[in-house]
Formats: structure tokens, C-alpha cells, sequence
């Protein structure tokens, strides 16, 4: 029995704005000192002027959601943020061949043969082909690396394992939820958690200026990929979550 109840529907796209939608994925099982930690996932799809579509961490492609992505638009851009979220990329890539794949730093060496086609690094300015619609910045770190982007249009930041926020009650299982307030990383008061933020502290003033870049951003919603995502007061929640950082 799974340790997490999960935010059903999932597999479905969801708006949560003009012109961008979050899909809650299955769980996935991440491996860490010899456990297996189950975690919520959650991707986000965002249509750019024109009508192509940026897909961020993509989860798993089912027959039903391709059709719900085939009726918003032709995908353009297959995001993986960090080198933790890379997996279903492939399998993207495989629907929608002339997609543009673009990774974080480190992402290609941890995928190994299973991404083959790369056509960009992220870095710590958004590309020509999307900056009208999303800004973006790296957040160094010594193990991995984060993209982080703005929609401006809807005012929404996206994050990935810069914060995570999970619900206790949604949360089944004892250990996970002793391991999850051991973290901290428990909603209302989301973060990073406290091992991997240890790994960006080397990059000290790259950190902080990226940050910086975040929090000038106006930001009303943040989505996450684990945990319950923010629907109101981004700016303050960035604000109280990144102070580690400043």
C-alpha cells in the first residue's frame, strides 16, 4: 500500500491560469541511504504566444493526457530542470519527435544513453525561443543544478526540489511522516530540504544573486513538483523559503 494519497485526478491536465496547467502525476520511488522515499510528482505545461507548448518535468505520458496535449497544441519544448527530473523526457521526445530538449547542468550525465537527443543546456538567462513568456535562472549548486522560470502572464513560478511542501495528512505511512517534520519540509512552511540545501552553499554569492532574481520576480503562484503548490502570496512564500540563501 502506498505511504502517500496522491492529488487525484492524476494524469489529467489542470489550468490553473490562462495559458498554463500543472499535471499530478504517479508516485515515484526515490532512492536515498538505502530507503525508498515515495514522492508525489507534478509537471507543468505553459502555451507560448504563437501556441507551442513548454513542458516542465514531464510525467508520465499516458494515452489520455497526449490526447489532452494534442487538443492545447503541438509541443515545442521539453524541459528537465534538475538532474533529478529527467526520466519521462524520453518518452516525450519519442511522441513529439521535432520537440526541443533542453536540460539543467549535470542532467546528461545522469541520463546516461537514455536521453541521446539534447538540444540545449539551460543556463542563467531564458532563451530567445521563450523569454517573452518565461524568464528563467540557474541555482548553482555542487551536486545538481536548478532552472527555475517565471510566467509572466500569469505570474507563476515554477519550482522543482527548491521547495517541497508536503501535506501530513496526505501521508499514510509513520516513518515517512516522522522523516518528512525531521526535514522540515512540510506545508504550510515548504523548503528545500535540509541535505540538499547543504549543496549549493560552496556556490554562496552565485546562490544569492540567483535568489535575488527570483524574489524580484512578481510572483502570485509557485508550483512544485512535490507537495502542495502555493495559489496565493508566491512572493511572500519565495521570500520565506529562499531566506536560507540570502
Amino acid at each position: 500500500m502506498s505511504c502517500l494519497k496522491l492529488y487525484e485526478p492524476i494524469n489529467t491536465l489542470k489550468a490553473i491560469g490562462d495559458d498554463i496547467w500543472i499535471v499530478d502525476g504517479p508516485k515515484i520511488d526515490f532512492k536515498l541511504y538505502g530507503l525508498k522515499l515515495p514522492f508525489p510528482t507534478r509537471m507543468t505545461v505553459i502555451r507560448l504566444t504563437g501556441g507551442r507548448l513548454w513542458v516542465h518535468s514531464p510525467t508520465e505520458l499516458t494515452p489520455g493526457l497526449k490526447a489532452e496535449i494534442e487538443a492545447i497544441g503541438e509541443v515545442a519544448y521539453l524541459i528537465a530542470p534538475n538532474r533529478i527530473h529527467y526520466w519521462w523526457v524520453a518518452d516525450w521526445k519519442t511522441a513529439w519527435p521535432a520537440a526541443k530538449v533542453h536540460l539543467a547542468p549535470k542532467v546528461a550525465e545522469q541520463a546516461g544513453d537514455r536521453l541521446e537527443d539534447v538540444d540545449g543546456e539551460l543556463g542563467p538567462e531564458a532563451p530567445q525561443a521563450w523569454r517573452d513568456d518565461v524568464d528563467q535562472v540557474l541555482v548553482p549548486g555542487s551536486f545538481m543544478a536548478e532552472a527555475v522560470f517565471f510566467h509572466r502572464a500569469s505570474r507563476t513560478v515554477i519550482v522543482t526540489d527548491l521547495i517541497e511542501n508536503f501535506e501530513l495528512d496526505r501521508i499514510t505511512c509513520f516513518w515517512l511522516r516522522w522523516l518528512v517534520r525531521l526535514a522540515g519540509i512540510h506545508h504550510p512552511n515548504g523548503k528545500v530540504p535540509p541535505d540538499l540545501r547543504q549543496t549549493f552553499r560552496l556556490q554562496g554569492d552565485e546562490v544569492r544573486k540567483a535568489v535575488e532574481k527570483i524574489l524580484a520576480w512578481p510572483a502570485e503562484k509557485v508550483v512544485l513538483a512535490h507537495g502542495k503548490w502555493y495559489r496565493e502570496n508566491g512572493a511572500a512564500e519565495l521570500a520565506r523559503a529562499f531566506r536560507w540563501a540570502l
